[in-house]
């Protein structure tokens, strides 16, 4: 298993450059091919007495705002990879979140921008929870530093579900090409049963020529994502290894904590599944 296609999502009101070659470095690493994505919509306009031709004025001067940044980011995003044939463009005027999700049908692996501190803008940048949730491709986040992932130690946040089964299976290239990959379980109550299901893993990842151990970790009342980093920083790692948990509630998306967590991660490269 390898990847093929590589989608970066960009924000139309960042600088190309680091995402960019955040992406370049993982492109180069598995010799893909690059699709740039970006997108953005108007905001929505409140009315105001008999304001139709105000909104319409407003509503228009708004879609031209985003033609005009989505060109800039496009030969943006060209100039950074100077001339590469394998790179292709895909712009478009719209909600972000569901335009990349339609469109990560082209790419083994969504890379996605850190997302910038507090509430995400719905209008101008895709939401990595939803996106997780509902995109059907593990989704490569980047950490707030743009590090390019090296993956010569990986860490496997073991939980044995199907969103797990789901990541190890995505992460394959990434594992392939690791020399130090650590299976990492969580647990506080059945330590036996948590200790097979790692050993299985291990066992599996072998059968792909992956040499891999296994760690059962009784975490009590540790924070569990903080115990991951840790993890991760003991043996070297730079890229995590996650399922996504969530479920859908009105008009939001409920995670789970290690996911809710992981997603606000900063340090370190995460690739999650769901």
């Amino acid at each position: 298993m390898s990847f093929n296609t590589i989608m970066l999502q960009l924000d139309i009101d960042r600088p190309v450059g680091p995402g960019v070659a955040f992406a370049k470095s993982i492109a180069l690493k598995f010799d893909t091919d690059l699709i740039g994505f970006c997108a953005a919509e108007p905001r929505y306009v409140m009315p105001v007495g008999d304001s139709d031709m105000a909104i319409a004025d407003e509503m228009r001067r708004q879609v031209d705002e985003i033609e005009d940044k989505l060109i800039k980011v496009k030969e943006d995003f060209f100039r950074q990879l100077d001339g590469d044939r394998r790179i292709t463009w895909r712009g478009e005027l719209g909600n972000p979140t569901q335009l990349l999700a339609i469109n990560a049908r082209a790419a083994d692996l969504i890379v996605l921008n850190y997302p910038r501190p507090g509430p995400t803008d719905g209008c101008r940048t895709a939401d990595p929870g939803t996106l997780l949730l509902s995109i059907g491709r593990p989704v490569l986040l980047a950490p707030v530093d743009f590090q390019p992932v090296k993956a010569e130690g990986v860490l496997v946040a073991w939980k044995d579900t199907r969103e797990s089964r789901r990541a190890v299976v995505d992460a394959l290239p990434f594992l392939s090409s690791a020399s130090r990959v650590r299976v990492a379980t969580l647990e506080s109550n059945n330590i036996a049963a948590a200790r097979q299901s790692a050993d299985d893993v291990v066992s599996f990842l072998g059968r792909h020529g992956i040499r891999a151990t296994a760690d059962t970790i009784d975490v009590g009342g540790a924070d569990e994502s903080e115990t991951l980093v840790q993890i991760a920083t003991e043996i070297g790692a730079d890229l995590i290894v996650s399922g996504a948990y969530g479920h859908n509630r009105i008009r939001e998306w409920a995670f789970g904590g290690v996911t809710r967590s992981l997603l606000r991660c900063s340090s370190i490269s995460r690739l999650m599944s769901n």
